[in-house]
């Protein structure tokens, strides 16, 4: 048991019931604390509503912004909703002296439809879609707000909606969330929503590297609503620490009178696109000639097996098992194990003979090897994973020829591209990038421009970012990217690219790279396509 005796302005309770319960449990529960900091300051706007008289906390955690609403307001009604009974029992401990705070065992994607608040303050519950009843809550947000939404739409997004759709005349609704939504595919219909609604006020994004919550690799947002109509745009702001957040606080407290220094009406946002060209400079304004990267090719997802430790195999292992190497598909099954910009076959001997996993089981005959080795997924379950399951057979690879390029899906410094001259598969460790007929021709030259540092420029405006300056590219995210027009290249320039190309990768080859001659074709690029 948690003591109630804690400082309330500080994370106290939420230290110690981390040391008390186990990752294990709190990542069941999507609990990830905010700081002090921050509950503070989204209590603040909260608090700003001088008709304040009910406030809802959706996933009420250890009661941390009913804490901070309480050192300025004790009179209002505090409720709050929370699915784990461990925690629950805490949060009542914390808040058994309090008449004016209840805490409901309820999941609130499903009841309170009817009630409305003149707060609604949240710090919503973070999973991937697979891991919860997404079908079900959406099923939920259809019948209730007549809003069809994408299989993958996160559920933090679904109880921003229902908050939003739950606000009373003049309340006001303080939501920290991850910043994915704002530029992924699934937040396209939230955005919609959230234009049309014309309730939200203010995107304020952590643009720092540290992350905002512990054990979550993801960045944060912090999205404040009013039902009011004293504004008809949304301010985007950037925030590269903590302390800024005190900046910010006194800007937000002269709300509607503050000036707006990054703000766009609601005619202006558009849906569609990724909302960071918003809050962030565009690095493809520098450039001129810029056309879109599926003109040379389209990006697509690698081999994904649904149970890596079944499927991957390395020489030992098919030596076990007797599976002759006529059923092992070459495959590439781990970014580590390629250290270069070009993948040969004597790279792929080389981890042969270091005995790595670099073979996909590939049934496409039944034998009695084979046949034992199916009986054994079947044993463990393996085919009755998820995405297995789905399979016919279940052990079936997925049809995805090797690729020329691979792209790395995170990085901290860049996109990173790799030529497959191997001609071997990839797991999803690296997306697969398949040239159009026209690009083959192009494809040496293609490639120098994805090493230079002006490629990762324009490519990094449509990056998504996680904790830790982590960025992460969806295949789309690569697609709908822009790159340098490869036509508008003469002769004599693609030659001398191409030139200086070749002979870097003589030198990575021989285990020398000479990063000059990558800087000298970049500088071509650059003086080709800057604005």
């Amino acid at each position: 048991m948690l003591t109630t005796k804690f400082k309330i302005i500080d994370n106290e309770p939420e230290k110690e019931y981390a040391q008390m319960v186990s990752l294990e449990h709190r990542k069941k529960f999507a609990q990830f604390f905010t700081p002090f900091v921050i509950a503070e300051f989204m209590a603040n706007w909260i608090l700003e509503n001088k008709e304040l008289q009910t406030v809802l906390d959706p996933a009420f955690g250890l009661g941390i912004f009913a804490r901070a609403i309480r050192q300025k307001n004790a009179d209002c009604l505090i409720k709050g909703f929370e699915i784990d009974e461990t925690i629950l029992q805490e949060a009542n401990a914390i808040f058994e002296h309090e008449e004016n705070t209840s805490i409901f065992l309820k999941d609130y994607m499903f009841i309170d439809w009817g009630n409305h608040y003149d707060g609604i303050i949240c710090n919503p519950p973070y999973f991937k879609f697979h891991d919860y009843d997404n079908k079900t809550v959406l099923n939920e947000i259809e019948e209730n707000l007549g809003l069809k939404l994408n299989g993958f739409t996160n559920l933090y997004t679904l109880f921003l909606l229902k908050s939003a759709y739950q606000l009373n005349k003049n309340g006001r609704s303080a939501y920290i969330i991850p910043s994915e939504f704002l530029n992924s595919d699934y937040g396209k219909l939230v955005k919609s929503y959230l234009i049309e609604n014309k309730l939200l006020r203010y995107i304020i994004v952590f643009d720092f590297e540290e992350n905002v919550f512990d054990d979550a690799l993801t960045t944060a947002s912090i999205l404040l609503f009013a039902n009011d109509n004293e504004k008809s745009e949304v301010e985007f702001m950037n925030v590269k620490s903590l302390d800024e957040l005190q900046f910010l606080q006194t800007k937000i407290q002269s709300y509607p009178k503050s000036k707006a220094d990054n703000s766009f009406s609601f005619s202006e946002l558009n849906p569609d696109i990724k909302w960071r060209a918003y809050y962030q400079k565009q690095n493809a304004t520098q450039f001129k000639n810029l056309v879109p990267f599926s003109t040379y090719g389209k990006v697509m997802r690698g081999i994904a097996t649904g149970a890596n430790e079944y499927f991957t195999f390395n020489q030992s292992k098919a030596k076990k098992y007797d599976i002759d190497e006529k059923f092992l598909l070459p495959c590439i099954t781990k970014s580590v194990d390629v250290s270069g910009v070009f993948f040969t076959k004597e790279n792929f001997e080389e981890l042969k003979q270091q005995d790595k996993n670099i073979f996909l089981f590939n049934a496409t005959e039944q034998t009695e090897a084979l046949s034992k080795y199916i009986l054994k997924g079947e044993a463990e379950k393996i085919n009755k994973r998820f995405l297995t399951a789905s399979r016919n057979p279940w052990y079936a690879l997925e049809k995805r020829p090797p690729s020329p390029i691979w792209v790395s899906v995170f990085n901290r410094n860049g996109l990173r591209f790799i030529r497959n001259e191997a001609n071997i598969s990839n797991l999803t460790t690296f997306h697969c990038i398949y040239l159009n007929l026209f690009s083959v021709q192009k494809v040496d030259l293609l490639f120098a421009y994805l090493l230079t540092d002006i490629s990762k420029e324009i490519f990094n405006d449509n990056r998504r970012e996680y904790g830790n300056g982590l960025h992460k590219f969806e295949p789309n995210d690569i697609n709908k990217a822009l790159m340098v027009d490869l036509d508008k290249i003469s002769k004599t320039d693609e030659k001398q690219i191409l030139a200086l190309f070749f002979e870097y990768r003589k030198s990575e080859l021989s285990g020398n790279p000479n990063i000059g001659l990558l800087e000298a074709i970049n500088g071509i690029f650059v003086k080709l396509f800057s604005s």
